[in-house]
């Protein structure tokens, strides 16, 4: 091996770095082996479009020479606004701040555009004032605007990537990106956490519909077009002007390959395959100036991300020659071995620019200037860093751009939502729909006749939507939520109603005059992240109310359209043999009237819009096909990638199977207890202080002593739920107990709760105990009297415990070996019909933290 060689390792196998080329010095035989190294280099050399600014350059020296290393750390530093304030930033001068999926301005995540817009002038303001010392150096603020500025009412809903990917339109996707970044910048912020250039490759991953495609040359296709729209393009006068932000493309490297299709999981392959599959989207936004990456929190090949020095640095900065920065995902160091969310040196000396320290922001912060001072992080690698984040802000404007509120479009709130921006997402809506099945030609409907629009999607705009809508996992909203928005069925009823025909709203598809055709509008509840994975691709496993509902219509000679809302393909084989028709509407975001403009014809009888979607996501042949991609040598789906039936095209199918491939029990994930059974591997057990124990098999059940029983109850069915009664006898504990130590450590991270849906009907003035155990004598358990207490009795509602809470009093969330512990020696009656995990606006009751 020669001299201009280095040894890196990625996970398990061993790298030789071609870029050392710019890291040693080579004479000779060495400068030739080099090269020829670099030269058969698999992964992709880019050329940065930026060339380097002198007077920039200065300018970020001048300001670099005159920072304290206090300042320095600031800047590396980003803070989420749940947990940190403008006084905050004043004192500790730190460099960027964020809004996640669930912190909004007074924690309200339906607050208003002018509250979003007065936090960020309140940020800025603190930023520049050198009252207390310090730089003036302006905040970055990032959001995740990842299908429009989606955190915002009143926004422009685009449909998620995976709905974008059917249209294969990469010049629809920059008009998007244009939008996307001025509604963001109405709002206050600079910085959009997207796109999202995943590959996805098994389907159960939970954020398979933040990528555009299984295929790694739709995925490359469209990232620089979404680069240019949120930046402007490099070279002309809008490039980082008012009315864009910079973008910040994720996430690096190899999210959508993880085993098992865990969130946060190892992807482990081959080198070449990262590089073909993994690595597909970056060249083409790199090469388009994107200013960010975010670093993912899987690993690759066992080694994480955040602390992937190879990678980092080697591959993306070096080989790919990045020019921006690196920004860390929420808390993503804190998973690097020998590392916590408040002390990481390694994802700095790996790479990392900037970290999310979300809420260990002040820890973070203590931590690296230490190491700094001692050494442990180079100054060097600090001042790089800093520079590349300067770098960024120099360029963008924010140095004399003035607070947000007085920028170009600061305020001008008439843009969110506005009629040009929502005739470009129902472009999209349109363009997005996939036609499976057209069985005898029934589409497109005459508008002018009798439509049932039944099924719980028909009028909701939160479920169409989905995940990453007004809040982190898209759940709770309500209409008046989006004011700025169609339901799929307010758009056919719109339609109808002009052409003289009339269409009628079923949620429960009853009707009082039978109608003449009737739309099904359901599909997946929304949902992000982890909170999406799922072992198999059955579509509400142990639900088939939908499923019943096509077929009791087409039972009273109905023809039945089905409209599928998804994140993802799912084996759906009876719902498309039930129904006359069937369409993959994928997530469509706030114009749900996109959706009749192509189900319905003109008045006239002429078609209004053809179907053009096409796959961009193998369509599975069984529930457990769920990893089988096109390219790959045993393909072999039920409806392949680039599938799509137009209005010219015999849409008729034959009946299809109606063997999923999935064994055993059937159960939603994430969910404990539901619909009056336990999941499959928990037990349900009544203990008492005496010793005595048994598990609930059959109801009505008791301890010897009557000091808890348990009965059957009706809730939203016969029997759904069950009631619990504490005697007051002794001490005596409901437990729900799993056969195999579940890991709920990064949903602890993710601030996800345990819920439960309850009805208090007896509570006592005695403690009340909520609690989990983690093997041994490892548990926690935190009071939960005060709340129960506070609710009215004989009404049902929810009520979560955040996982934090169990962790912070003890717990390893990583081996929870009994997902819930309910405890009184008092007198209780308690009703329970679920027992699930959820985000943090899934409960009306939260019970709070013990100090």
């Amino acid at each position: 091996m020669t001299n201009g060689s280095r040894l890196k390792r990625i996970g398990g196998g061993v790298l030789v770095v071609s870029i050392v080329l710019a890291l040693v010095a080579c004479r000779g035989d060495d400068r030739k082996a080099a090269k020829e190294e670099a030269d058969s280099s698999p992964w992709p050399k880019v050329t940065w479009p930026l060339k380097q600014d002198p007077a920039l350059e200065k300018r970020i020296d001048d300001l670099l020479a005159t920072m304290t290393v206090e300042e320095k750390v600031g800047q590396i530093v980003q803070g989420d606004i749940g947990s940190i304030t403008p006084d905050d930033v004043r004192k500790y001068r730190l460099g960027s701040i964020l809004a996640g999926g669930n912190s909004d301005p007074g924690g309200r995540y339906d607050a208003s555009p002018a509250e979003w817009l007065a936090l960020a002038d309140a940020f800025y303001e603190a930023s520049m004032d050198t009252a207390q010392g310090g730089k003036a150096i302006p905040v970055i603020f990032g959001i995740d605007a990842v299908h429009g500025q989606s955190n915002i009412v009143g926004a422009t809903l685009f449909p998620h990537n995976i709905g974008m990917g059917a249209t294969r339109n990469p010049e629809l996707l920059r008009r998007i990106g244009e939008i996307t970044a001025l509604e963001t910048r109405v709002t206050g912020m600079e910085w959009a956490f997207a796109p999202t250039v995943a590959v996805p490759q098994d389907d159960r991953w939970g954020r398979s519909y933040e990528g555009y495609s299984e295929s790694p040359d739709v995925v490359a296709s469209f990232s620089a077009a979404v680069v240019e729209g949120l930046q402007g393009k490099v070279g002309s006068k809008d490039f980082l002007d008012g009315r864009h932000v910079i973008s910040s493309v994720k996430h690096f490297l190899g999210d959508g390959g993880t085993t098992d299709g865990k969130d946060q999981g190892n992807t482990q392959l081959s080198e070449a395959e990262l590089v073909r599959i993994h690595a597909a989207g970056y060249p083409p936004a790199i090469a388009a100036g994107a200013q960010s990456v975010m670093a993912s929190f899987n690993s690759v090949n066992g080694v994480r991300m955040h602390g992937n020095t190879t990678l980092l640095t080697d591959v993306l900065k070096g080989r790919m020659q990045f020019g921006g920065f690196v920004v860390g995902d929420w808390n993503g160091h804190g998973l690097v071995p020998g590392c916590t969310s408040t002390n990481c040196p390694a994802t700095i000396n790996a790479g990392l620019d900037m970290a999310m320290a979300s809420d260990s922001w002040r820890g973070f912060y203590d931590t690296t200037l230490a190491a700094v001072k001692a050494g442990t992080i180079p100054m060097a690698r600090l001042d790089d860093a800093v520079r590349r984040i300067l770098r960024v802000k120099f360029r963008l404007g924010l140095f004399e751009a003035g607070k947000p509120s007085q920028r170009a479009v600061g305020g001008k709130f008439e843009l969110l939502g506005s009629p040009e921006h929502r005739a470009v997402a129902r472009q999209a809506v349109r363009e997005s729909l996939v036609l499976l099945k057209n069985q005898g030609g029934v589409l497109p409907l005459q508008p002018k006749q009798r439509i049932l629009v039944a099924g719980d999607g028909a009028n909701d705009v939160g479920k169409q939507a989905g995940g990453w809508t007004l809040n982190w996992q898209g759940t709770g909203t309500k209409r008046a939520d989006f004011p700025n928005a169609d339901s799929i069925y307010e758009g056919i009823a719109a339609q109808a109603k002009a052409a003289g025909g009339e269409a009628t709203l079923s949620i429960d598809g009853k009707y009082k005059h039978k109608p003449d055709v009737a739309v099904v509008v359901f599909g997946e509840n929304p949902y992000a992240e982890f909170q999406g994975d799922i072992p198999h691709l059955l579509y509400k496993p142990g639900n088939d109310s939908d499923l019943e509902m096509i077929k009791r219509l087409k039972g009273e000679g109905i023809p039945v359209v089905a409209v599928f809302l998804s994140g993802r393909p799912l084996w759906m084989n009876r719902e498309i043999n039930a129904a006359d028709a069937f369409v993959a509407a994928w997530l469509p975001g706030s114009e749900g009237a996109g959706i009749a403009d192509v189900l319905l014809r003109k008045p006239d009888g002429g078609v209004q819009y053809d179907f053009k979607g096409k796959l961009s996501f193998s369509w599975p042949r069984t529930a457990v096909q769920y990893a089988n991609n096109v390219g790959q040598k045993d393909y072999n789906p039920l409806f392949p990638f680039g599938f799509g039936l137009t209005y010219a095209t015999k849409g008729d199918l034959a009946p299809l199977s109606e063997d999923s491939g999935v064994t055993g029990g059937l159960t939603e994930p994430g969910t404990f207890y539901a619909r009056g059974r336990v999941t499959d591997g928990m037990a349900m057990r009544l203990t008492n202080a005496a010793g005595q124990v048994i598990q609930v098999t059959t109801l009505p059940a008791a301890l010897q002593d009557d000091s808890l029983k348990v009965v059957a109850v009706d809730h939203e069915a016969q029997e759904d739920a069950r009631r619990f009664t504490w005697s007051g006898a002794q001490a005596a504990t409901l437990w729900l107990a799993s056969q195999t130590p579940l890991d709920l450590a990064r949903e602890t991270n993710g601030d996800v709760m345990l819920v439960l849906t309850l009805r208090p009907e007896q509570v006592p003035a005695s403690d009340i105990a909520i609690g989990v155990t983690c093997g041994g004598t490892c548990k926690a358990a935190v009071p939960m009297r005060e709340t129960l207490a506070g609710l009215p009795v004989g009404q049902w509602t929810t009520v979560g415990v955040p996982l934090k809470c169990f962790a912070q009093a003890g717990a390893d969330t990583a081996k929870l070996d009994a997902v819930l512990q309910l405890e009184t020696a008092g007198k209780l009656q308690l009703s329970i019909s679920r027992i699930a995990l959820g985000a943090s606006n899934e409960a009306k009751h939260v019970v709070a933290c013990p100090r």
